[in-house]
């Protein structure tokens, strides 16, 4: 098992299983977020689909993992960083898709601007998602 993997669930206070470690283990050697199709192919050979599903919803809600919004309205998953907590999520940086590869990337040194709400409006999460090239593409 990761190391680092364990140290995450130990400071999330989570049981440290085969499943939760191997799953956080491919989001920590992932330079990309990760599609459930993705992460599903991975262990299909090891995990059912109910414990992948219920991992990754245990991750979201512990802040260990955040999603991102798609155009073709699935879902990505990527890691989390450290202000991220239980039921808080704080990871409000740009996330880029390239048209041509198709990789979703989380900018994490982009910070999205100060938004400024009408009256009556409260943010819960801001997303932003920036289409184009990427750096591999070009």
């Amino acid at each position: 098992m990761n190391q680092q993997a364990i140290n995450i669930l130990k400071t999330h206070q989570l049981s440290i299983t085969v499943s939760r470690s191997s799953v956080l283990t491919l989001f920590l050697k992932s330079k990309k977020a990760l599609s459930y199709t993705t992460i599903e192919h991975k262990f299909s050979d090891k995990f059912d689909r109910v414990t992948m599903y219920r991992t990754l919803t245990l991750f979201i809600e512990k802040g260990i993992i955040h999603t991102i919004p798609t155009s073709d309205n699935t879902t990505l998953y990527a890691l989390c960083k450290n202000e991220c907590t239980e039921g808080h999520h704080h990871d409000e940086h740009v996330h880029f898709i390239c048209d041509d590869c198709g990789t979703t990337t989380c900018l994490s040194e982009t910070n999205i601007p100060k938004i400024k709400l009408p009256k009556g409006y409260t943010a819960a999460e801001i997303q932003m998602v920036v289409k184009g090239v990427c750096e591999r593409c070009i």
